[in-house]
C-alpha cells in the first residue's frame, strides 16, 4: 500500500515538475544574460523538483525592472520637460567618452553648473541644514543611513520645521540601511505629517526578494535649485568634531544650475517608484539659470531599467584614459571585467592609482579586497591604503579632465545591487579638486611583493572571502 502511495506522489511530482521546469528554463533563456547565473537556475528548476522552481519564482526573477519599466514609460508621456543646456559635441578625444555615457544614460551632458566640494559631515551638514530652513517650496531628501542620533534629529527638526511652514517635503528612508525592524527616524518624520517613505521595505513573505535591493543614493534638492549629492549619510559617524566610536572621513557636494534639473528627476523616478505619487510641475522641476562653468551630467544606476550602467560607463572611462586615472573608494571588489580594464590602462602606461581605506568597516571585505587586486599590481597598477578614519569616499579622475562623484562603491553590490546616482563633470579645474584629495587621502603603498609575502593560512582565507564577491 505505501509503495502504492509513494509511486502516485512520483508520478504527480513528476507531472507537475517537468512543465514547471521547462517554463523556468524558457524564462532563464530569454531573460537572464548571465550565463553562469543561467546555468545555475536552469540546473536548479531540473535537479530540485518544484523547490527549485519555488526558488526561481520568488528569487530569480527581477520584479523591480518590470516596475521600474512601467513607470518610465508612465513618466515619459506625463512628465513635463524643462529645455536643457545642452552641449555641443566634444573636439577632443573625451568626445567618445561624452558620446557613449549619453546613450548609455539617455541624458545630455549640461553647461552652467557650479559644484562645491564638502568635507565631511563638519561642512556638508551646516550648508544642507541652512538650505533646508532657507527652502521655500520643495525639499526633496534622500538617504542609505538616517541615524536617529543627534545630527538626524537636527534633520529631522529642520524637515518638520519646514513642513509646517507649508514647503512641500517629501523623503526617501533606504528599508535597511535606515533600519529595517525599527526606524526611529522615519517614525518620527511619519508622526509628524511629514511625507516619508521606506524604500523596498516590507514584512510580508513574497516581498522579501527586494531585501537584498537597496537605495544606496544620497540626494537633498531644495526648490528644485540646489541640489546636494555624494557619500554621506545622514550620521553623527560622519562629523570629525563629535569624535564618535566609528568615525567615517567623506566628501559631499553642493551643486548649482540645469544639471539639478537631473537629480531632482533621479529622485522623482524613486519617489513614485515608492509610493506611486508623481512629482511635477515648477515647484519641483523650475527653469533654472546656469550658475557657474563645470558640464555635467547624473548617471543613475540600479537593479531595473539602470542595471549595468555604472559598469559600462566606467568600462569607457577607463578606455579613455591616457595619462592617470585615480581612483578613492572604501570598497574595491569590482568585477574580473573592470579589473582586466584597469590593468589593461596600466599596461598600456597609464598611471592607476587606487586609494582604499587601511582598514574598511568589514574586515571580511578587506580579506576579500587583498585576494582579488593582485592581476591589477601585476600590471603596474598601484594600490594605497588611507589612514584611519574609515576612509568612505568615492571619487574618479581621468587624466586631469573628468571626474565622477556619488554615491556608487567600486563592487558588485554598487554596480549590481544598489540604486546609485553620479555625477560626471567635465571640468579641469574640478578634477585638480578632486586630485588634490586624492593626494591627501594616499597614505602607504600596498605592494605585490607585500601581497605575495603573505602566510599560507591568510592568503587561504582571503581566497576564501573573495568567493562571496558578488554578494559582498
Amino acid at each position: 500500500m505505501n509503495e502504492q502511495i509513494f509511486r502516485s506522489m512520483g508520478e504527480w511530482l513528476s507531472v507537475v515538475h517537468v512543465p514547471l521546469a521547462i517554463v523556468v528554463s524558457f524564462h532563464v533563456l530569454l531573460y537572464k544574460r548571465d550565463v553562469r547565473s543561467a546555468v545555475g537556475w536552469m540546473g536548479l528548476a531540473w535537479l530540485s523538483p518544484i523547490v527549485g522552481c519555488v526558488l526561481y519564482a520568488l528569487f530569480g526573477i527581477n520584479r523591480v525592472q518590470r516596475k521600474a519599466f512601467r513607470i518610465k514609460r508612465r513618466r515619459r508621456r506625463s512628465l513635463h520637460r524643462h529645455p536643457y543646456l545642452e552641449m555641443p559635441p566634444r573636439r577632443d578625444y573625451l568626445a567618445p567618452l561624452q558620446m557613449a555615457v549619453e546613450r548609455i544614460t539617455e541624458r545630455p551632458v549640461q553647461s552652467g553648473n557650479d559644484i562645491k566640494l564638502l568635507r565631511n559631515g563638519d561642512e556638508a551638514y551646516p550648508a544642507m541644514l541652512a538650505a533646508i530652513k532657507g527652502a521655500a517650496s520643495s525639499i526633496a531628501l534622500s538617504s542609505y543611513i538616517f541615524d536617529d542620533d543627534a545630527t538626524g534629529r537636527d534633520f529631522i527638526a529642520a524637515l518638520v520645521d519646514a513642513h509646517k511652514r507649508k514647503v512641500e517635503v517629501r523623503v526617501i528612508v533606504d528599508g535597511i540601511g535606515g533600519g529595517y525592524l525599527f526606524s526611529p527616524a522615519y517614525r518620527r518624520m511619519h508622526a509628524e505629517g511629514v511625507k516619508v517613505a521606506r524604500f523596498l521595505h516590507s514584512f510580508v513573505p513574497w516581498r522579501m526578494t527586494f531585501l537584498n535591493l537597496r537605495s544606496h543614493k544620497k540626494i537633498l534638492v531644495i526648490d528644485g535649485r540646489r541640489a546636494f549629492i555624494g557619500g554621506i549619510n545622514i550620521s553623527s559617524d560622519n562629523v570629525q568634531a563629535h569624535r564618535t566610536a566609528n568615525p567615517v572621513r567623506d566628501e559631499h557636494f553642493s551643486i548649482e544650475g540645469p544639471v539639478v534639473t537631473q537629480i531632482m528627476e533621479a529622485f522623482a523616478t524613486d519617489w513614485i517608484f515608492t509610493t506611486g505619487e508623481e512629482l511635477r510641475g515648477p515647484l519641483w522641476f523650475p527653469v533654472i539659470d546656469p550658475a557657474g562653468r563645470a558640464e555635467a551630467r547624473i548617471v543613475t544606476s540600479g537593479p531595473d531599467q539602470d542595471i549595468d550602467k555604472i559598469e559600462f560607463m566606467f568600462q569607457q572611462a577607463i578606455g579613455t584614459a591616457r595619462a592617470s586615472i585615480k581612483i578613492v573608494t572604501p570598497y574595491f571588489l569590482p568585477e574580473d571585467r573592470l579589473i582586466t580594464a584597469l590593468s589593461l590602462a596600466a599596461m598600456r602606461g597609464v598611471a592607476v592609482d587606487v586609494v582604499i581605506p587601511a582598514e574598511s568597516d568589514h574586515a571580511f571585505i578587506d580579506w576579500a579586497t587583498r585576494a582579488h587586486v593582485e592581476p591589477l599590481l601585476a600590471s603596474g597598477g598601484r594600490l594605497w591604503r588611507a589612514p584611519k578614519p574609515f576612509e568612505h569616499s568615492k571619487l574618479l579622475t581621468i587624466d586631469g579632465r573628468w571626474s565622477l562623484i556619488g554615491s556608487a562603491n567600486w563592487d558588485a553590490r554598487s554596480m549590481r545591487l544598489n540604486f546609485e546616482i553620479n555625477l560626471e563633470v567635465y571640468d579641469r579645474i574640478f578634477a585638480r579638486q578632486i586630485e588634490a584629495e586624492f593626494e591627501r587621502k594616499r597614505g602607504k603603498g600596498f605592494t605585490l611583493k607585500q601581497l605575495r609575502r603573505r602566510p599560507f593560512l591568510i592568503r587561504l582565507r582571503d581566497r576564501a572571502a573573495r568567493l562571496l564577491l558578488p554578494y559582498l
